[in-house]
């Protein structure tokens, strides 16, 4: 299975709360590199949501849309 990049955040508090709104539409979504921006580093490596590549133009619009885009 391979997923696509469609947002990053420095901080994983964000990155989680627009898995959370993805989440909310039915659109499943994963944080990779959430340890990192966890700990402050997500300047250097920040922490990035995946999902299908088939969900991803529908995933940009729904974090547009709560302006998490």
């Amino acid at each position: 299975m391979s997923l696509k990049a469609i947002a990053e955040y420095s901080d994983r508090i964000e990155a989680e709360m627009a898995r959370l709104a993805l989440a909310a539409e039915g659109i499943d979504a994963h944080i990779f590199d959430g340890g990192m921006a966890g700990l402050g580093l997500g300047f250097m490596t920040p922490a990035r949501i995946m999902v299908l590549p088939e969900d991803a133009a529908e995933a940009r619009i729904v974090l547009e849309k709560h302006g998490q885009a």
